[in-house]
């Protein structure tokens, strides 16, 4: 069979959950159609245009794109696709609960589409029950050409192209093993286990990945809080814990805590699927209240150095909410530039790669456009994304243009003792 008779695979919203899995999936062979309901992101895509920062992205639609199409239409994926893929976005409600809005979207526009068999699969994250509640409703409208699975992603902004085609395992959670079996073929050359279970499993296994990756962020920080109290150094204390093999070492970096468009909303989300079935998930709520306090206390090493902040200028290196990725949802540099706004300080930022996102995302701060600009004339530099470019910084330059040579590493990611030794005063967050 050629590459132009293959059967296409649909996905459905072209985000960053959605491109990259069409991407991926165009790499390993098939045809993908590609919708979304943003006609301006749909030809700027045609073009070549890419709406995101992701490594590797650009270069594999390039390589890719005789067998991708990008499409407005969704008739367009029924016309082409037996299997589709739902990748909207579901972000968090004023309640915690995730918005579902856009998944019920999609599915006000399946009646009379088709009439030949097709395989939703979700990959957008929903809550425990969603699955077995659209199986009914598809049931309900008498739409029995359509099956559902569940086969929830765990990309890593930075790193999802690598993710996506070297998992550490995938999950598929179907009704019908036989249909589970359709969409467990498309990933038939890869080296990683199949794990096959029910709807709701499925969409707890994603939830309780991230809801157990944010509580270790979150206990480190409590270690690191306690560490500052007793003359300890996390950096210490993190590694002599990941070489047990019951612990690990990933996701015991001590810092600001944690952000981005998964481990919130996520969080929230399963303390409120508790709640909502009446369970009161208690370390979730510990987790979530750590996390919030973490940015208080880099406001509070600021004052203990420059006493009121009331028009002292501060400067960010860094805003995205983790480095490899343009994304400021839910960013740790959100929270902690409003903070300091409200407490009257000039906030400056420098990153190398969100600039142009951070204006609809943050107001009111000043940004630059590389490290001295942003570090001139400030009375302190805070540390808040761990990018590469600042594993080396230009502290003597630095030094000349700042009117304090004050650093709050908040990521923990610079060498004291070199910072320190070019004069600076140096705070990381539960070090020595």
């Amino acid at each position: 069979m050629s590459t132009s008779d293959k059967t296409s695979i649909g996905v459905i919203g072209i985000g960053y959950v959605g491109l990259v899995t069409g991407t991926c999936l165009a790499e390993l062979g098939n045809n993908v159609v590609c919708m979304d309901i943003d006609a301006e992101k749909i030809e700027a895509l045609r073009e070549g245009q890419i709406p995101i920062y992701e490594p590797e992205l650009p270069e594999l639609i390039l390589k890719n794109r005789d067998r991708m199409t990008f499409t407005t239409s969704l008739a367009d994926i029924f016309d082409r696709c037996e299997i589709f893929f739902i990748a909207v976005d579901t972000p968090p409600t004023f309640t915690g609960d995730a918005d579902l809005s856009r998944v019920f979207a999609v599915m006000s526009e399946l009646p009379g589409l088709s009439n030949k068999h097709h395989v939703l699969v979700m990959k957008s994250t929903v809550p425990v029950g969603t699955g077995l509640k659209i199986s009914s409703e598809l049931a309900r409208q008498e739409m029995a050409n359509i099956d559902y699975v569940s086969n929830p992603e765990f990309l890593r902004e930075g790193s999802a192209i690598h993710d996506f085609l070297n998992p550490d395992r995938i999950v598929i959670g179907s009704r019908d093993p036989g249909i589970g079996e359709k969409v467990a073929a498309l990933y038939r050359n890869m080296k990683a286990p199949i794990l096959k279970t029910n709807i709701p499993t499925a969409e707890m296994i994603k939830y309780a990945s991230n809801a157990f990756l944010a509580t270790k962020i979150s206990f480190i920080n409590e270690i690191a809080n306690v560490c500052e109290e007793v003359g300890a150094d996390v950096c210490v204390v993190a590694d002599g814990m990941g070489h047990d093999r019951r612990i690990g070492k990933h996701f015991l970096n001590a810092g600001i805590g944690f952000g981005g468009s998964c481990f919130p909303k996520d969080v929230t989300a399963l303390k409120q699927i508790a709640g909502n079935s009446g369970y009161h998930f208690q370390l979730l709520t510990a987790v979530i209240e750590v996390n919030e306090l973490q940015k208080r206390r880099v406001v509070n090493k600021l004052q203990k150095h420059l006493g009121t902040l009331a028009d002292k200028t501060i400067a960010l290196l860094g805003l995205a909410f983790k480095p490899n990725t343009s994304d400021l949802r839910e960013a740790s540099s959100i929270v902690l530039a409003s903070r300091l706004l409200g407490d009257g300080a000039l906030v400056k930022a420098y990153d190398p790669v969100a600039i142009p996102y951070a204006a609809k995302a943050v107001r009111g701060i000043l940004l630059c456009d590389n490290i001295l600009s942003v570090v001139k004339d400030s009375d302190a530099v805070v540390l808040v994304t761990e990018w590469d470019e600042f594993a080396d910084l230009p502290l003597e330059e630095m030094k000349k243009v700042m009117r304090r040579p004050l650093i709050i590493d908040g990521r923990n990611f610079l060498d004291p003792r070199k910072v320190r030794a070019a004069g600076f005063t140096y705070e990381g967050i539960g070090r020595v």
